[in-house]
């Protein structure tokens, strides 16, 4: 069976509507606050279903375009993922060595300028630290990774695949 670009770029956007689904849903109705490292990585997420809807809308013939779309919903996941590993580690880091707690996401973006936002959020603080849930005995972020790293293999796949001519 040939999986077409467009079925491809349609199942992502699925794949990140669900997720954004279960995040909103931990955020809403579990009352699970995201701390700054998981706002970033939804930032990746959402990304990656909006260029995929555009790529699935869109359809393009030219190989070009295809690889374009991809190498950007590429870009955009293995943001989140590399977020995503960044808070795994600071989970994992022994008491004395987490950061202490900050301002929040809020305060930050009304007084700093946005560079110091992305520098201070991916320092990280000690509420990135804190597991709120696990599942399986890992924690959200730990299956947030493995999440994107799936979608960032299927992107990696839709860029690097031979398409007909």
């Amino acid at each position: 069976m040939q999986w077409s670009y467009r079925l491809i770029s349609g199942l992502l956007f699925v794949a990140s509507v669900i997720g954004m689904s279960f995040a909103l849903y931990l955020e809403h109705v579990q009352g699970l606050e995201p701390c700054p490292l998981c706002v970033f990585q939804r930032i990746g997420l959402i990304g990656l279903g909006l260029i995929s809807l555009l790529a699935c809308l869109h359809n393009p013939a030219s190989n070009v375009m295809k690889r374009i779309y991809a190498f950007l919903a590429s870009v955009s996941i293995l943001w989140s993922v590399g977020v995503a590993a960044r808070h795994v580690w600071l989970q994992n880091l022994p008491p004395d060595k987490v950061p202490s707690c900050g301002p929040g996401l809020d305060y930050w973006v009304e007084t700093l300028p946005l560079k110091s936002v992305f520098q201070q959020v991916l320092t990280g603080s000690g509420e990135c630290a804190k597991v709120d849930w696990t599942f399986l005995g890992q924690s959200l972020p730990v299956w947030s990774g493995v999440f994107f790293a799936v979608l960032a293999v299927v992107s990696l796949w839709q860029l690097c695949r031979r398409y007909p001519a």
